[in-house]
């Protein structure tokens, strides 16, 4: 009998040690099942939407969405009580956020460590949010720049708007968008009308390949010598259209923002927060 005492007495002690090993609230890990659950795209097996940095199964007190996590981001959302922490674009200044280059890296190690001082957990949404139909991503700068109204129902991509010049178009999306560093390719007095969105780090040879009716190409960010170099000759060549660049975080950023609502959806245990990156260039007086 004594024997039999004992051991439900041992059982207990292990249930209740069981009991409190045991995370008590949503974890990092869960709330990543649930955006593979809702994201209505099949969940690839190779991707890049993975963990960059602390552990799955810290259990979250809130949310920070945000174009990139920068060191500022992080500071920032941590003071905001936001431990997971969703970023589009990578944490480690690579695309796949390999470090073993950047292990002795000052930058780094203080950026690695406030990560861990706090208990930060970074989880990337790239692919994945590119993924929906129609890109949250398009759908957040054309929401940004007022021209919902004006969205081609044949192409999610473009934009019809009321008839104007290059110049007149890239002064309202400055001011749209609040984009310091924006660079403008083309005729200012060439008058326009259908523009296609391509956010992000594009190249012009999209627009007119795949959207020929189109006049301006609006997107974040080339390399100088591909679409740039295409930019120019697209002039050159007469076929009177437009290119710019916004910049990649002020192209992106608004997507985030969606991503940040669209959180709040199917994860109500915890407080979910858009943090803006911030564009990262300024330009000098003239």
């Amino acid at each position: 009998m004594s024997q039999e005492r004992l051991s439900r007495r041992e059982f207990g002690l292990f249930a209740a040690a069981t009991a409190t090993a045991q995370p008590a609230g949503l974890t990092a890990q869960q709330v990543v099942e649930r955006i593979q659950k809702n994201v209505g795209v099949p969940w690839r097996s190779a991707t890049i939407d993975t963990f960059k940095a602390g552990g799955p199964e810290t259990v979250v007190k809130g949310i920070a969405t945000t174009f990139m996590t920068t060191f500022e981001v992080l500071q920032r959302a941590s003071a905001a009580g936001k431990n997971l922490i969703i970023t589009h674009e990578p944490t480690f200044y690579s695309h796949t956020d390999v470090v073993t280059q950047l292990t002795e890296d000052p930058v780094y190690q203080r950026k690695r460590e406030f990560i861990e001082k706090n208990q930060l957990v970074v989880w990337r949404f790239h692919d994945h949010w590119h993924m929906r139909k129609p890109d949250p991503v398009t759908t957040g700068l054309i929401q940004d720049l007022g021209w919902t109204k004006y969205l081609s129902e044949k192409d999610p991509r473009m934009c019809v708007l009321p008839e104007l010049t290059l110049g007149q178009l890239a002064q309202q999306m400055q001011k749209s968008m609040k984009s310091r560093t924006m660079r403008v390719v083309g005729d200012p007095k060439t008058k326009v009308s259908r523009v296609v969105l391509y956010p992000g780090a594009s190249n012009p040879m999209f627009a007119v390949k795949l959207n020929p009716e189109s006049e301006v190409f609006v997107g974040g960010e080339s390399t100088e010598w591909e679409g740039g170099a295409y930019a120019r000759d697209v002039i050159t060549a007469g076929l009177r259209k437009g290119v710019i660049f916004l910049g990649h975080e002020v192209s992106e950023e608004p997507g985030m923002r969606l991503c940040a609502d669209w959180l709040k959806t199917f994860v109500p245990e915890v407080p979910v927060e858009w943090i803006s990156a911030g564009e990262p260039f300024w330009r000098p007086a003239a």
